[in-house]
């Protein structure tokens, strides 16, 4: 067995670990979000955050790529548990808002500590990081905001996720993906 690979003892490289087990319980509440919409027989709500979940799923598996592109080894952490009780439509579009607002501060954090550390190569990574977190929190509050405006009336709001949320993704410039983006 190789031993080539050794753990990075920087900072950045340890929120980097840290950051995948946010990723993928990030990825493990979408899907809670998105099977109490499916089970609450929203469709187009939950075919959106079970999407929402795979995109977490690769986040956490770009990371472990760029761990391994630079020679360090990677963790694979146990995860958060996931809120999958609510009260009504609006409660897992908000946890989702305050989920991309906590994920927006590390990955904040992440490119911090890349700069203060002088990794260029790890500022650098995190970049697409950053741009994809503003698009992600302004994609929940808008949703939040049609879930207010829409209130009981939940057709209202599937029809505005199938109008404007399905159209297909823009991961251009998106850092490669270990084992291939799903």
């Amino acid at each position: 067995m190789s031993t080539r690979t050794q753990a990075k003892t920087s900072k950045f490289h340890a929120l980097l670990q840290d950051q995948i087990r946010n990723e993928f319980s990030a990825e493990h509440q979408y899907i809670a979000i998105a099977t109490w919409f499916d089970h609450a027989d929203l469709p187009v709500l939950a075919k959106y955050f079970y999407k929402q979940a795979v995109e977490e799923r690769n986040h956490a598996m770009m990371i472990a790529q760029y761990l391994m592109d630079q020679d360090s080894a990677v963790e694979m952490p146990g995860i958060e548990a996931a809120t999958s009780k609510f009260a009504n439509a609006k409660e897992p579009i908000a946890l989702a808002l305050a989920q991309e607002q906590t994920v927006t501060e590390q990955i904040v954090q992440l490119a911090k500590t890349a700069r203060e550390e002088g990794d260029y190569q790890g500022e650098q990574f995190m970049q697409w990081f950053l741009k994809e977190q503003v698009e992600e929190v302004a994609t929940m509050r808008k949703l939040l905001t049609v879930a207010d405006r829409a209130s009981s009336n939940l057709f209202d709001l599937e029809n505005y996720v199938l109008r404007e949320m399905s159209g297909p993704s823009d991961a251009s410039g998106a850092p490669h993906t270990a084992g291939g983006a799903l």
